[in-house]
């Protein structure tokens, strides 16, 4: 899909993107820094900064955090301030099964582990943004939640994005008033690069490798295209969404998925 008929279309904007070292915030990011945003790149991995220099612009950085803690996404923000005097634009995009099991199989810690990575994130970056976008005088939050709130073999994740589901719809609700919006994608599956960190660092076995077949098949038959999407067909609707030809739209999760609603 070409991008020249959006060029300029964050020109002036300064943009905080999570989770774009790769996969869908790697694309989130490098397309809006073509079209003209002032971008920070945040991710715990550090070719991050490999990244922000692809971006090939003196308009886009890179800041290394964790931002499952509250400590990791306030710097991040303050960072973002530093370098380019404000904030505009938030795209909450980390986040990400760790691993594929039936619920009963599950232990406790890796329930523990799932909530941290796909929700405490989000609800942190939205916190900690929120100084800098009242400075501003409003500004945007674009939530990347997931259609697997209704799915198999990943029920903690499910729930940590059920919960960004209700973080986006009643913080919504209360930034209304403060020219906010807050908005989010529910991505389906999406077919991507191979991860240069796995989501698991455990790896998988043999049951796992299992499971994660009939989460396959059962993304691809529960959606109507029989097929996963790509990195470009979600990153085109965060964007959109981020921009300000959405701008009577917030309190939405947008199903991105080919169909299926979750």
């Amino acid at each position: 899909m070409t991008t020249a008929r959006f060029e300029g279309r964050f020109a002036g904007k300064v943009l905080v993107v999570t989770g774009a070292a790769q996969g869908i915030g790697r694309a989130v990011a490098l397309r809006a820094a073509r079209e003209g945003g002032k971008v920070l790149l945040v991710d715990r991995a550090d070719f991050v900064a490999e990244v922000a220099t692809e971006a090939g612009r003196d308009e886009a950085a890179a800041f290394q955090g964790d931002l499952e803690t509250a400590e990791g996404a306030a710097a991040a923000m303050r960072y973002a301030t530093e370098r380019f005097g404000g904030i505009d634009i938030l795209i909450n995009n980390v986040g990400g099964a760790i691993r594929m099991r039936p619920y009963a199989e599950f232990e406790p810690t890796q329930i523990d582990a799932e909530i941290r990575r796909s929700l405490m994130p989000t609800l942190y970056c939205c916190h900690a943004v929120l100084p800098h976008l009242f400075a501003r005088g409003g500004g945007t939050i674009v939530n990347v939640s997931s259609n697997a709130t209704r799915g198999i073999h990943r029920v903690p994740y499910s729930a940590a994005k059920g919960g960004v589901n209700a973080i986006t719809q009643s913080l919504a609700m209360e930034l209304a008033e403060r020219n906010i919006r807050v908005v989010a994608t529910a991505p389906g599956g999406t077919e991507a690069p191979p991860r240069r960190i796995p989501r698991n660092a455990e790896g998988d076995s043999d049951a796992e490798k299992a499971w994660m077949c009939e989460v396959v098949s059962q993304v691809k038959q529960s959606s109507f295209m029989k097929r996963y999407g790509s990195v470009e067909e979600q990153a085109a609707p965060i964007l959109f969404l981020a921009s300000d030809e959405a701008s009577y739209i917030t309190g939405s999760v947008l199903p991105v998925a080919g169909g299926d609603l979750g």
